[in-house]
């Protein structure tokens, strides 16, 4: 990895070894089910994928990464999404179907977890500053994950309101989801007071293109379902 990329990804490593209370780490996407466990609000997977997985991502023409949402079950999500990274000009092959696979399993375990027959997911081009500010998501649950570019940054329960006040003053201590990590966060609707503060990572005038995968459960912001034969995933910005 060279050039602005490294450089940035740089700027992004973790600040703090020390978990505070309410989240954990685990080795497995089994572990992320203590998400549901009284007080748990972040589970975090860290895990590596394939290297050339990767690296195929990386070298990959930003303007052929998926940008789509698709409000999906779980047994249709190798077919709702193959389309689109046709439409995109993803080239197909053993790393487009990795991608796919692991993307495919997280859904599914997002379903169990959430016991949800749908799963809105979102799988985003990100080459400008979105959701730059700190915040809680409204949502009882969500996944993300980065599969370019650098992590999602978020804040220690303990510091969490003075990073909503401060904003781009906060100077206290940001931490960092490293590449690939898998983390479900429990948002401002799964009970007063619980959410986990955080925010995409800048990315303004650096040259970096990130591909976060977002998984929800049915909302009123959530596309129609997809349905075989008729395509209604649709891209992100829209």
């Amino acid at each position: 990895m060279t050039g602005s990329l490294a450089s940035l990804e740089d700027r992004f490593v973790g600040t703090s070894a020390t978990l505070g209370a309410g989240i954990e780490t685990c080795d497995a996407a089994e572990g992320l089910a203590a998400i549901s466990n009284p007080g748990m609000e972040l589970v975090i997977w860290r895990r590596a994928l394939p290297l050339c997985l990767q690296t195929w991502l990386e070298r990959m023409d930003a303007s052929c990464l998926p940008d789509m949402r698709v409000l999906v079950r779980p047994s249709d999500l190798r077919r709702a999404m193959e389309s689109h990274f046709d439409d995109c000009g993803m080239p197909p092959g053993d790393m487009r179907d990795l991608l796919l696979a692991d993307i495919d399993d997280l859904v599914s375990a997002f379903a169990r977890i959430t016991q949800s027959d749908l799963v809105d997911v979102r799988l985003e081009r990100v080459s400008h500053d979105a959701c730059w500010k700190y915040h809680r998501d409204c949502v009882e649950a969500r996944i993300l994950t980065t599969y370019r570019g650098p992590g999602t940054e978020w804040i220690q329960p303990i510091h969490a309101e003075r990073a909503l006040r401060a904003q781009k003053q906060f100077e206290g201590p940001v931490e960092h989801l490293e590449n690939n990590d898998v983390a479900i966060f429990k948002g401002s609707c799964a009970a007063p007071g619980i959410g986990i503060v955080h925010r995409s990572p800048p990315l303004a005038g650096s040259g970096c293109t990130r591909l976060l995968l977002c998984l929800n459960q049915l909302s009123a912001a959530s596309p129609e379902p997809w349905r075989e034969g008729l395509d209604t995933s649709r891209r992100y910005h829209e």
